[in-house]
């Protein structure tokens, strides 16, 4: 063996060696982390209600193309009106957990309506957060989506059609990354109840008539191209990193 082998060798070696450790030392950051964040994390009991509606990020009467009329009505009605179901039902549901003579079949009726009525709570919030902006993505979130999509505008085409085929309806349309599959994709939802499972939202769209009708009348299309002139492309990005 030559001494520019065995130096080879070492050399090899030695970096083969910093790379484990350092990913060892990742490992050991992320699941440090992880642990930080899951002991900060604060669980709301069971059956705990609210009445207070999440004020909108944004100025409703700045949007492009979504006139303040639209947003507020959407935002007090809509989203308001399932802030105020959930608790009811969250109220029954604390009422009914007591009662041993209330037969199933009642009491799950009680838990599909708290199903419902948490999704529209949930995806109303995630909706009106990711409004407000320029419509303009940036570069990081341009990249991630076209690394799964084959390109950003590939994306774009198959988000719109999903809402187009939503329209005059009910629905959702969720570009969303699954943490099972861990895959970035475009998701239909026909209610407030289908979400994918272990699934994060990145952005959603709104395609139930209420979120357009007043402006738009049956013609969601016009409503999709307003929805993506307000993108607010940084909380995107926000839910990305997260």
């Amino acid at each position: 063996m030559t001494q520019d082998t065995t130096r080879r060798d070492f050399v090899t070696a030695a970096a083969a060696t910093v790379a484990a450790a350092s990913a060892l030392a990742t490992t050991h950051a992320v699941a440090a982390d992880s642990e930080s964040k899951e002991t900060k994390m604060t669980i709301a009991p069971a059956f705990q209600t609210s009445t207070t509606l999440k004020p909108l990020p944004f100025d409703p009467a700045k949007l492009n193309g979504l006139s303040e009329k639209l947003i507020r009505s959407h935002w007090e009605n809509n989203y308001g009106g399932s802030v105020k179901a959930l608790a009811a039902v969250k109220t029954r549901l604390a009422q009914a957990a007591g009662d041993k003579d209330l037969p199933p079949y009642v009491y799950n009726d009680l838990k599909r309506e708290h199903l419902i009525r948490t999704g529209s709570v949930v995806l109303h919030e995630i909706y009106f957060d990711n409004l407000g902006g320029s419509g303009k993505p940036g570069a990081k979130e341009r990249d991630a989506i076209a690394t799964a999509f084959g390109s950003f505008d590939a994306w774009e085409a198959e988000f719109r059609r999903i809402g187009a085929g939503l329209g005059g309806g009910s629905g959702w349309v969720m570009l969303g990354l699954n943490e099972h599959t861990r895959q970035i994709e475009n998701y239909w939802m026909a209610d407030h109840a289908t979400a994918p499972a272990n699934t994060r939202p990145l952005l959603v769209m709104d395609m139930y008539e209420h979120s357009y009708q007043m402006d738009y009348g049956a013609a969601a299309a016009k409503y999709i191209d307003a929805f993506f002139q307000n993108i607010q492309w940084e909380k995107v990005a926000q839910r990305l990193e997260a």
